[in-house]
């Protein structure tokens, strides 16, 4: 057990707080506290009664990687058992009945029978029948929205406090949607929060289903300035994407934000085994088609992971002469525009398949995952050559981002980012756009990662706009696997200590409050 610690290195959350006001410094206990609620929330939804299964577990160690994981599954190894006496984790998760198939499930004539906010349960008759969550998790759902509605009278910004009280109605209801046109409408917040059921990692079964989570967030204006040119450069490259026009016609929200933050609170699902460093919301495919995206990076957290992680990875992975291209310049852009580039591409396929994440169900994510690494790197590429990016080589970009793609398939199979990792690890390798000595060390080849990039983005457009299932799902089989020289390669990584992500050290304590 204390060798699967050692996978996480520990980092304390905190931020500059001196800049805020007595209201906004109250503030943010309360947000803490609602966050929690999503904590409680996720247990629910990834493994059921979180206090019978501490309470069953003696061991400290023990019981600390079982809250990592939220249940006693290893995130970051393809959600293998690692209690015994626990049976392996249903794709489902808790969102469905155990016993449920596929197949009872497409036959079952079912109200929101893919909807983000509801879960799957057997009546008394032993029917399929739909629970929203407000229903089901009322009591935990109605403290959180009273709590929000706390943090709405501190909240010095009225659109903030408005967002709040919206936020906290949402919750209540099970609608969203005019929350996520709300918070899209703010600007000049310092402080920020994330909440409710928001990503569909949980569900691998199909893909549905929203998880509860939180981030508390303070922005970094200095860095949110400097950020701000770059979504007004989406619709003109959205023209300029390697794939035939129809599958480019969808026009980005221009008007999206781009902004840094520190992070000070992560809850739920967000907290749950590899953790996110940007945000990219709401996932809403209408608000995004009306208002874009709003891009938050959370500076904090990628330079925690860039010091312990990626630095000792281009040191053991990475030929020397190539290792002072890894920088944490590349690595926060290629983060960011990862980010920005989920605003790029299509939305709705083109053959009557309602959006794509419909369409490619269970692995709708992962190949999202993929487009939004494949488009970013295609933008940094095209706006260096436009002379919008002015910091760095394109030699920087492109070596951080293959020591990144060494960090994120460390997540696992049973983490989206890790799968779109070993898709495009094994594309890059087919393609020659990077090549491996003797010594086991990698060094990038320009030409052919430009060339790679390319191809890939368009294969990985094609097959959403045509709702192409079938043809993902042979991409993913085929091509998201771990051969045994990469298996080797990650292992000297181990071997080296270098943890494979990062469990914070967070709360009000932490932050002085």
């Amino acid at each position: 057990m204390q060798k699967n610690l050692s996978k996480y290195v520990s980092v304390k959350l905190t931020s500059d707080l001196s800049k805020l006001s007595d209201n906004e410094r109250k503030m943010i206990p309360v947000l803490i506290k609602a966050a929690n609620k999503m904590n409680d929330l996720f247990w629910y939804e990834s493994y059921g009664d979180k206090a019978e299964l501490l309470n069953s577990i003696s061991d400290a160690d023990t019981k600390t990687y079982v809250k990592i994981n939220y249940g006693p599954w290893d995130r970051l190894d393809g959600d293998k058992v690692f209690l015994t006496e626990n049976t392996a984790k249903s794709h489902g998760a808790e969102f469905y009945p155990k016993d449920m198939s596929k197949e009872e499930f497409e036959k079952a004539n079912l109200a929101e029978k893919d909807g983000l906010y509801s879960i799957i349960e057997r009546n008394d008759e032993g029917k399929l029948v739909t629970i929203a969550y407000s229903e089901k998790y009322s009591d935990e759902i109605n403290r959180a929205a009273a709590i929000l509605e706390k943090a709405a009278t501190f909240a010095d910004d009225k659109e903030f406090a408005n967002y709040l009280k919206m936020r906290a109605e949402a919750l209540r209801t099970d609608e969203y949607q005019a929350s996520d046109f709300a918070w899209m409408d703010m600007k000049n917040n310092p402080v920020d929060v994330v909440i409710g059921p928001i990503e569909n990692y949980e569900d691998q079964l199909f893909g549905y289903r929203a998880a509860f989570e939180s981030y508390v967030l303070i922005k970094d204006l200095s860095w949110s300035e400097k950020l701000a040119k770059y979504a007004q450069y989406l619709p003109e490259l959205q023209k300029e994407l390697p794939v035939p026009r129809k599958y480019k016609a969808e026009v980005p929200g221009s008007d999206a934000d781009l902004n840094a933050y520190d992070v000070i609170y992560y809850a739920g699902h967000s907290n749950a085994g590899s953790k996110t460093i940007a945000i990219n919301l709401p996932n809403d495919e209408q608000v995004q088609l009306k208002k874009g995206t709003r891009r938050l990076q959370l500076k904090n957290a990628m330079r925690a992971k860039f010091d312990t992680i990626m630095l000792p990875i281009a040191e053991t992975l990475i030929v020397p002469e190539q290792r002072k291209n890894v920088t944490f310049t590349g690595f926060f852009a290629n983060t960011m525009f990862h980010e920005v580039a989920h605003g790029l591409g299509i939305k709705n396929t083109l053959n009557n398949k309602g959006t794509v994440r419909q369409s490619l169900k269970e692995h709708a994510s992962a190949l999202e995952e993929g487009k939004a690494d494949i488009l970013g790197l295609y933008m940094v590429r095209q706006l260096l050559e436009k002379g919008v990016i002015t910091e760095g080589k394109l030699e920087e970009y492109y070596t951080t981002f293959m020591a990144g793609i060494f960090r994120s398939v460390r997540f696992g199979a049973s983490s989206a980012h890790g799968k779109a990792n070993m898709v495009r690890f094994n594309y890059f390798q087919e393609k020659g756009a990077f090549s491996r000595n003797e010594q086991g060390l990698y060094s990038v080849n320009m030409d052919k990662m430009s060339e790679a990039i390319d191809s890939l983005s368009k294969l990985i457009l094609t097959l959403q706009g045509n709702g192409d299932y079938q043809g993902v799902d042979k991409l993913v089989a085929e091509r998201g696997i771990i051969s045994n020289t990469l298996a080797a390669d990650l292992a000297r990584l181990e071997t080296a200590k270098i943890p494979v992500d990062i469990v914070f050290k967070q709360g009000k304590q932490v932050l002085g409050l």
